[in-house]
């Protein structure tokens, strides 16, 4: 995919430098009927000929005209995700089922993953920040190699930071246990406060852990 300066709002150039695509907003992967039967009306109304699931859980329409984009956002009724690769901001929250329906969740990371898209969908960072939260020790929401990511035991929330799946991979740090919800909104608020204000232009969080060293972060963080 990509990106120019002139792009429609929420839109994408793709490769044949025509057609565009987007990314709706859908907060840790849950849609409703209504939504997916307006995502396939609008496809087949302005002939969209992709429909991609991507990483976050999210819907890709792919191949728009841009005479009719402002026309597709209108008419799916969903906002704006925020998938640019330069976008400097929360792209996703993941969250496995947890105790929703899951027979291993202990937490419940859908309502917990919920509470941090609300939080932190609209603040800008200084690189592009992914959230993982898994309802259990299992980590299906892939935890431990997102920007901040949280599992679940009986006891409580564990908090990761530095994680990474890309190019140069990193297991994340745990830098606190047995929190409770509220504790582990309040510290991920923490971290992301100093990130934003520490961290070089586009530098992710792996490569900031790196930088100024874990054991620095939890003595400035849980100090």
């Amino acid at each position: 995919m990509n990106i120019q300066a002139d792009d429609p709002k929420g839109a994408i150039l793709q490769r044949d430098k025509k057609t565009y695509a987007i990314v709706p907003r859908i907060p840790v992967g849950l849609v409703s009927p209504d939504d997916l039967e307006r995502i396939a009306q609008v496809a087949r109304k302005y002939d969209i000929p992709i429909i991609k699931i991507v990483s976050g859980l999210r819907f890709a329409l792919v191949g728009i005209k841009k005479a009719d984009i402002d026309a597709v956002w209108k008419d799916l009724g969903l906002d704006v995700g925020r998938a640019k690769t330069t976008e400097l901001c929360l792209h996703y929250v993941q969250a496995c089922p947890g105790t929703a329906v899951c027979k291993f969740g202990v937490q419940d990371s859908l309502g917990l993953g919920l509470q941090l898209e609300k939080i932190f969908a609209e603040m800008e960072f200084t690189a592009k920040v992914k959230i993982g939260v898994s309802g259990c020790p299992l980590c299906c929401s892939e935890s431990f190699v997102r920007d901040i990511g949280m599992f679940a035991k009986k006891a409580g929330w564990t908090l990761i930071v530095g994680g990474s799946s890309a190019r140069r991979p990193r297991i994340g740090n745990v830098l606190a246990e047995n929190l409770s919800s509220e504790e582990v909104i309040g510290l991920t608020r923490k971290v992301l406060d100093y990130y934003q204000k520490e961290a070089k232009k586009k530098e992710r969080m792996a490569r900031f852990v790196d930088r100024i060293g874990i054991d620095n972060l939890k003595e400035l963080i849980l100090a």
